[in-house]
């Protein structure tokens, strides 16, 4: 009756409710959602402007959610579905997918998360950098021509990057069936001359084309952290080779002893 006094449309929790409950609640015509999860009933809460509470003593008018506009109960295949819509300012929503079969939901799914992924890098840097290869190109670019201006063996870690970098055109290229070395030749004039940092290869035609008009941008944040992470991988190979290289080294030289003295009894005699 602590519940009821506050004339609720509809009661959900995370725990189990009795028979007693059930029946007073279809009697004061209040709908009642049982063992939801903790993450779901967070949502809701968002969603309605409600508070949850442990205790039914302890329930304030200001705990109670008014901001959800229809409450609804569907069926969808062989299983029912609760929909809370028309709410007023909501702070979370649920996506309901639907497919053919096992298979197509779960590219549909990751599709929608890479996609969420990207709006959320966006919100948090909207900084951008232009897609098809362009990037790669333009750091490979910059780096080859640093190299050259690097005397001795420390030139070498630029040009190599610059040649790893290459491998994002290159492989775009490849995929359209183009002809790999001219137009990653001419991809490559086109960024030394400057001015050009923003064309790179469209992925289906396989030519070359200017990323600020054919639309194709990469969030900032995630061209960084894939640069960060074969930085890192490259120098942790780097450490475990000088590692083997270090144990092979020291197996083949063998141990060695120094012992003075007689060592048999040749060495006893006169």
């Amino acid at each position: 009756m602590e519940i009821i006094k506050w004339k609720p449309d509809v009661v959900i929790t995370e725990k189990g409710i009795s028979d007693e409950a059930q029946h007073w609640f279809v009697k004061h015509n209040v709908t009642a959602l049982r063992r939801t999860r903790k993450s779901i009933n967070d949502r809701i809460a968002k969603v309605c402007g409600a508070t949850i509470v442990n205790r039914t003593d302890e329930i304030k008018e200001s705990d109670i959610g008014t901001k959800c506009g229809l409450f609804e109960i569907k069926k969808i295949g062989d299983e029912y579905w609760t929909f809370i819509t028309e709410c007023k300012d909501p702070k979370a929503s649920t996506i309901l997918l639907r497919g053919g079969s096992k298979d197509t939901l779960s590219e549909i799914e990751r599709n929608l998360n890479d996609a969420i992924s990207v709006a959320r890098n966006i919100i948090f840097d909207s900084r951008l950098c232009p897609g098809g290869g362009a990037t790669e190109m333009s750091l490979a670019t910059k780096l080859m021509e640093k190299s050259k201006s690097i005397p001795g063996i420390e030139q070498y870690p630029y040009h190599s990057v610059a040649i790893a970098l290459e491998v994002i055109p290159r492989t775009l290229i490849q995929n359209c069936g183009a002809d790999i070395v001219r137009t990653l030749t001419s991809l490559r004039a086109k960024h030394a001359t400057g001015g050009n940092a923003t064309w790179g290869i469209d992925g289906e035609k396989g030519v070359l084309v200017d990323m600020t008009k054919y639309g194709v941008w990469e969030p900032y944040l995630v061209k960084v952290q894939t640069i960060k992470t074969a930085v890192e991988a490259s120098c942790m190979l780097l450490r475990i080779d000088d590692i083997v290289f270090g144990i092979s080294k020291k197996d083949k030289s063998g141990p060695s002893m120094s012992v003075s003295g007689p060592q048999g009894p040749e060495d006893y005699e006169a």
